[in-house]
């Protein structure tokens, strides 16, 4: 029996009331929000479960929320799926996966008790919306002949007629890890040893590559290289690249979300090449994919929130996610994303280009503040022409004296396009992490495409499908400006741009 727990009034009002709130990216209707989980498509329908505290915008005692969609676009609150009970689970609910056993819906997911996390397992409706948990663990113990750093989190498929599980862990004095598992039914489960083990090295937690000491949020599968390169669930005998997207952590520390790639003979992956998922690092942090009916390998994100723990509790919400990403392996081998296709159902009115065109290249002596482009839910595009030596800044979040502003800088050097976004006059607010998000997009092309999603506090950018995510917290009304400014060899042509609609209801609450 599902329970019946729902945010209260009050701190629905106030996040209703906050001015920060995005508009169109997906958060709980308050509270706390944290990792996605158990997304899918089903029967038609998408499913996003995540991570939530209804009682308060703070990490918990978690439970799973629920949202359906036939668009991923536009969400509907459904009952809590999944809350503390009086068994494994009843110092919280944490991540998992969302599974078809022959028909019965069935969610993985860690709990917690005693401060111990094991792997749970909890039966489902048709409809996904009433969930029994399972009065045991379905693993009792962590693999004992290794000194694991933690063990938690799951990803779940069907291999050789056979259910395979990864658990994300660590090994002490080694680097991060997940370990395999085989059942034949979900409940019982044998080890099959770290899928893979990571190098743990010296402490780097400033370091945008380290693989840290723990990988928590695993995710496993296999794709073919190009634009509608085919994807699936890992397959031993299958000559496909294989991809594991993990989020690196460390003592307590979320670092960033990173792809491994390489090769899988059915027990080890042999990791070839690392890179990073986003270059915002923990603003895009526990990723989790599915393949959809279309054959699209989506996935979603947490946006961590950068605001001081006052703020955000005077705010009644805290975390939203990404719009929904579609991956791919380009030619070379680099895992790429963009917003899924759906997300344009959202473009309101048509900002850019204006009347006759105008206002659609910023080039040179040309290129002063774009005053018509003004809004904090805008979604732009525009192709960056960038020669070595030349670069392109776009002012985001502007104030027109630009007290406040977000700068996404482009810089063509010999190593590629470097990509930065200065956050240090981001905010007058004190207790914002403030600091610099920055990276470099190899193979770039001279006209290289940039996509802009700005939702109040979120900015994601994609440049040639390398993706930068990250929170800024504006306090003047009036910091709603874009500005284009090129110097040296540098253009920006076909810039489009679009008010994007809100999809929350006012006073939304939780389906009773």
């Amino acid at each position: 029996m599902n329970p019946a727990a729902a945010p209260a009034a009050d701190m629905i009002k106030a996040a209703h009331a906050d001015l920060l709130r995005p508009a169109y990216h997906f958060t709980a209707p308050a509270g706390w929000l944290n990792d996605p989980n158990g997304v899918g498509h089903v029967e038609g329908t998408y499913h996003l479960f995540y991570q939530y505290n209804p009682d308060g915008p703070f990490h918990d005692r978690i439970h799973w929320g629920h949202a359906v969609s036939e668009d991923l676009v536009r969400w509907r609150d459904r009952p809590i799926a999944l809350a503390p009970g009086t068994g494994p689970d009843r110092e919280g609910c944490w991540s998992g996966v969302l599974v078809d056993d022959g028909g019965t819906p069935t969610i993985i997911y860690s709990g917690r008790a005693d401060n111990r996390e094991l792997p749970c397992l909890a039966t489902g409706s048709r409809d996904l919306d009433e969930w029994t948990p399972r009065a045991e663990p379905i693993i009792d113990a962590p693999p004992a002949d290794h000194e694991i750093t933690a063990f938690r989190d799951h990803c779940v498929w069907r291999e050789g007629g056979r259910w395979r599980q990864l658990v994300g862990s660590g090994i002490a004095g080694a680097g991060g890890t997940a370990f395999l598992y085989e059942s034949e039914d979900l409940r019982s489960w044998t080890e099959l040893g770290p899928l893979a083990v990571g190098e743990a090295g010296e402490e780097r937690l400033d370091d945008p590559d380290w693989t840290g000491t723990m990988w928590e949020c695993v995710d496993f599968f296999r794709m073919s290289r190009g634009a509608d390169g085919a994807t699936a669930a890992p397959d031993g005998t299958s000559d496909n690249e294989h991809v594991l997207i993990f989020s690196a952590w460390h003592e307590g520390h979320t670092l960033h979300p990173l792809v491994a790639i390489g090769s899988y003979d059915g027990r080890r992956f042999a990791i070839e090449r690392i890179q990073r998922l986003d270059l915002g690092g923990r603003h895009a942090y526990a990723p989790q994919t599915f393949r959809d009916a279309s054959g699209r390998r989506i996935l979603w994100s947490w946006m961590q929130e950068g605001r001081d723990d006052a703020a955000t509790a005077a705010a009644g919400w805290s975390g939203a996610m990404t719009v929904p990403r579609r991956l791919w392996l380009d030619a070379s081998g680099t895992l790429r994303s963009e917003p899924v296709a759906e997300v344009a159902q959202l473009r309101g009115v048509q900002l850019l280009p204006g009347p006759s065109g105008t206002g659609s290249a910023f080039n040179g002596a040309a290129s002063p503040a774009v005053t018509a482009l003004s809004g904090t839910a805008l979604d732009v595009e525009f192709t960056a022409d960038i020669a070595a030596g030349g670069g392109v800044d776009v002012e985001l979040f502007a104030t027109a004296d630009g007290a406040e502003r977000t700068v996404l800088e482009l810089r063509r050097d010999d190593d590629g396009l470097r990509v930065r976004l200065d956050r240090s006059a981001s905010t007058l607010a004190a207790g914002c992490d403030t600091s610099p998000h920055a990276g470099v997009v190899l193979d770039a092309g001279s006209g290289t495409r940039v996509r802009i999603l700005l939702d109040r506090s979120s900015i994601e950018v994609f440049v040639d499908g390398i993706a930068l995510t990250t929170r800024v917290y504006p306090t003047r009304p009036d910091a709603d400006r874009i500005r284009f400014l090129t110097t040296g060899p540098a253009r920006v042509d076909d810039a489009c741009a679009w008010a994007m609609d809100g999809t929350e209801e006012p006073g939304r609450v939780l389906h009773p």
